[in-house]
């Protein structure tokens, strides 16, 4: 059986529809806005920065543990049948790039 609607009822549907619709209409409106785009566009750059700037800290201080751990024992106290050679080999390198430099220079 099927219910028979007043023209007064079928008007209100379409008041209805069409205030739906508007208010749909306006929320496309607002997504589809260059200001809206472009602040999602910065939001999701700004949270994949912060997410790699915090894997890079996680990265770097697993890498200072790591080299801490190597050069000293459980007490902190430093290796020195580690340490002294580290220095030898970092004083090496220093000197062999200042006298490239001064060869650079002439």
């Amino acid at each position: 059986m099927s219910e028979s609607r007043t023209p007064a009822q079928i008007e209100a549907d379409i008041v209805r529809r069409r205030e739906q619709l508007a208010v749909t209409l306006d929320e496309i409106g607002i997504r589809m806005h260059p200001k809206t785009i472009i602040g999602d566009a910065k939001a999701k750059v700004a949270s994949t920065v912060d997410q790699t700037a915090g894997r890079a800290f996680v990265a770097v201080n697993r890498v200072v543990s790591d080299v801490k751990a190597r050069f000293t024992d459980a007490d902190g106290a430093p290796r020195l049948e580690r340490v002294v050679p580290a220095a030898l080999v970092a004083v090496a390198v220093v000197g062999l790039l200042a006298r490239s430099s001064r060869k650079g220079r002439r």
